[in-house]
């Protein structure tokens, strides 16, 4: 290998690096322009005179305004899964009871809508949402909330339908309230909606299996994963015969 080669090898991890970092500059700033001001302020000349960049080396990180769009709301998104992940582990290192718990995801939720309304209602487009990882994370955030309710005991439902209820009247609230003015969203319309979900999906207390048998074998499927004589294969068969009698998950 020649002396200019071994310089060359040298220098592409730093140009990776500064290419790296400018990318991340630029999705910040887009981020925050978008907070502030919506899809509207994401221009490509705003993002790039925020950055300190000229408008052609953005096209050289993102194909077009969408990319950087998509950039933009994930890292919205991130920053805002990151803190719901610190306080469900927060709250589930201690002695919340996990029905509180939701309650507290269902507020984090909807308040981060309210703030901000224009990654919110971008992700409402089911195609842009899948190309938001930090989504699918924060379904996993509420299934695991969900997952600690059905091991209390306090699920009436399946799992996965308590999930795709709670996720639906959430979304379902935020589009309500954010299609009006802020001076008339009623602000107790998210947590009525929340009480009347839950009416449909909780019990009033733990059950036993003579209270209430569908809310007892959702508690045990619950339970399943930390059984430790049972193999993969085992807790799967069991999990389907569980899932089974409750007509499926």
């Amino acid at each position: 290998m020649t002396m200019g080669s071994e310089i060359a090898g040298a220098e592409r991890p730093a140009g990776r690096a500064r290419r790296e970092d400018t990318r991340d500059r630029v999705v910040r700033t887009a981020a925050r322009l978008l907070t502030e001001g919506g899809t509207d302020a994401v221009t490509t000349r705003a993002v790039a005179q925020a950055a300190g960049l000229q408008p052609p080396a953005l096209y050289r990180l993102f194909a077009d305004k969408d990319a950087l769009l998509d950039a933009a709301v994930e890292h919205v998104y991130a920053e805002h899964v990151a803190a719901k992940r610190s306080a469900a582990a927060d709250s589930a290192a201690g002695e919340e009871d996990p029905v509180a718990q939701l309650r507290a995801g269902w507020r984090t939720q909807i308040e981060f809508g309210l703030a901000n309304p224009a990654a919110f209602l971008l992700t409402a487009d089911p195609v842009r949402a899948g190309k938001t990882p930090a989504l699918a994370r924060g379904m996993e955030v509420l299934r695991e909330r969900v997952r600690r309710v059905a091991a209390a005991g306090r699920l009436a439902v399946a799992e996965q339908r308590a999930v795709d209820l709670i996720h639906a009247a959430g979304t379902g609230a935020l589009h309500t309230l954010l299609a009006l003015p802020p001076e008339r969203r009623d602000p107790g319309l998210a947590d009525a909606l929340f009480d009347a979900v839950a009416r449909s999906v909780l019990t009033d207390a733990p059950a036993l299996p003579t209270d209430d048998t569908a809310a007892a074998v959702t508690a045990f499927r619950a339970l399943v994963p930390r059984l430790p004589r049972l193999s993969p294969a085992e807790a799967a068969l069991l999990d389907e015969w569980l899932g089974r009698d409750r007509g499926g998950a």
